[in-house]
């Protein structure tokens, strides 16, 4: 079964998704934005560059560890959310 991890920064809604097939999914509003299949190296990794205001730009990234379900946000450069997520429940 997927996973889906919701957040916001400043006024814009992020959505992470674990696929059944395993890829994880990164969606600003409502819009994917990247997807990483799985492979044999990990973090699977999705990233995604918004300007939030004229010219401020902000580096979302995602890194996601399917060994230890560990998942880790970042904007630019500083942590927004570390979980663990796991495929199947």
């Amino acid at each position: 079964m997927s996973q889906t991890l919701q957040f916001q920064h400043r006024h814009k809604s992020f959505e992470l998704k674990l696929t059944d097939d395993g890829a994880i999914e990164l969606y600003l509003d409502n819009c994917l934005r990247k997807r990483r299949d799985p492979g044999a190296s990990e973090p699977q990794y999705v990233w995604t560059n918004v300007e939030l205001e004229w010219e401020e730009h902000h580096y979302i990234e995602a890194r996601y560890w399917a060994s230890t379900g560990v998942l880790k946000v970042t904007v630019n450069g500083d942590s927004l959310v570390e979980t663990e997520m796991h495929l199947g429940g």
